[in-house]
């Protein structure tokens, strides 16, 4: 009798803790959740769906099926530079010679490839090194491979005094070489 009664309680208290686990692996696992990703509450979607959505909504909700397409920042003709602003999103590989500046319009942007280079501004201010998140002003060195925003004209770069070799320059938008 004391032997059935140890099995007894055995069974209900390993039974007991198989329910109880269970209860509580069906709560870790979210099963009790409605609003999780990828269900019928909470569909996953994909980039171009959203962007197909907003240009709906943006152009009245009509039917249009059309894929939007990123905005070009305008330019200005320049001698040696991009000439339309279809262009401006796409790279150019410039050579900038010894005593010549790459002069970029407002909102160019410049990589320095290879060469040693320097910030060429007619004011006081300079230009935005994002790579580095800092301001160089005229006359200071760019590393190379650092991404530069020019945000207005008059502001360029050019090969640092004394050296011989040419800069190869990645230039997004509009410049012209004086």
């Amino acid at each position: 009798m004391k032997r059935t009664w140890k099995v007894a309680a055995a069974v209900v208290l390993i039974g007991g803790g198989v329910w109880a686990g269970s209860l509580a692996n069906l709560k870790a696992e979210g099963a009790g959740v409605t609003n999780q990703p990828g269900t019928a509450d909470d569909p996953v979607v994909t980039k171009s769906y959203v962007d197909q959505q907003i240009q709906q909504a943006i152009k009245g909700g009509g039917g249009s099926t059309t894929t939007p397409t990123a905005p070009t920042a305008p330019t200005t003709p320049s001698t040696g530079g991009n000439s339309d602003s279809s262009a401006a999103t796409e790279m150019k590989i410039v050579e900038v010679k010894p005593g010549k500046i790459l002069v970029a319009s407002g909102g160019t942007e410049f990589i320095v490839r290879s060469g040693k280079a320097v910030v060429y501004s007619e004011d006081k201010n300079g230009v935005a090194d994002l790579t580095d998140g800092k301001d160089i002003v005229g006359g200071d060195a760019v590393t190379n491979n650092h991404l530069l925003l020019f945000p207005k004209e008059g502001r360029g770069i050019q090969v640092k005094e004394g050296n011989t070799y040419n800069l190869i320059v990645i230039v997004r938008g509009g410049y012209q070489i004086k």
